[in-house]
């Protein structure tokens, strides 16, 4: 079944999450290399990695975390930070799903922030397929310490108020769920970050932004893959 999100909370709280990637970007920071495995040769995410599937598609067969891989830290590097963001979500959110709308290719745009994951140490520079999500979690996955980092909550945390079906904080990865009614192909960009820091000490429920604002001045590279979701008529 094709799932609708339903925000619970109203715009000024939205405004809050418009935060770029490059936001906390470093003149001086050197560059990491940065890959998306498993795109097609328009460079689209499989439909695996989406959060809402087409209709009748099992649920263990999709929102599966894409594999990412990243190039090494410079010298000094102590952990990496993974942040992927949709940067093409529709400003009015009274639009998204409404029957007999088409949003404009052109209408104002936000990120939404579909990932997070911080304090991974340096030994890792890969995350296999599936190691953030191996199947589409009803409730969420837990935020907290994996073998890989601390998962910090994804959007969709937002998106359902207590007591739905679907409510709870959910860490880590939860993949893309564009408008059906949006003819603009959603961008998802997979930014790794190299820090000079082994922790950003930040613990239970928290969000890319406080990543990102803890990430201020402690970047010595980082790197970004991008990729394609969504956009049919």
């Amino acid at each position: 079944m094709k799932r609708t999100l339903r925000p619970a909370y109203a715009f000024p709280v939205l405004a809050a999450l418009i935060l770029g990637p490059a936001c906390v970007s470093a003149a001086s920071a050197a560059e990491l290399k940065v890959k998306v495995s498993g795109l097609d040769s328009g460079g689209r995410l499989p439909p695996d990695s989406a959060y809402c599937a087409p209709e009748g598609t099992p649920d263990k067969a999709h929102d599966i975390s894409p594999a990412v891989s990243w190039s090494r830290g410079p010298k000094g590097v102590k952990s990496y930070v993974l942040i992927m963001t949709d940067l093409d979500v529709p400003q009015d959110m009274s639009l998204v799903n409404k029957p007999g709308v088409t949003i404009g290719v052109d209408a104002p745009r936000m990120p939404f922030i579909h990932w997070v994951l911080i304090d991974i140490p340096i030994s890792i520079t890969h995350l296999a397929k599936g190691a953030e999500g191996d199947a589409f979690a009803p409730k969420g996955k837990p935020l907290g310490p994996t073998a890989h980092g601390i998962r910090g909550a994804n959007v969709y945390s937002h998106f359902y108020p207590d007591g739905a079906p679907l409510a709870g904080p959910r860490g880590g990865y939860d993949g893309p769920c564009p408008p059906m009614n949006d003819p603009k192909p959603h961008r998802y960009v997979t930014t790794v970050y190299a820090l000079d820091i082994p922790t950003l000490g930040l613990d239970g429920v928290f969000y890319g932004e406080a990543a990102l604002e803890k990430m201020k001045g402690h970047i010595l590279a980082q790197g970004q893959a991008e990729a394609i979701y969504g956009g049919q008529p």
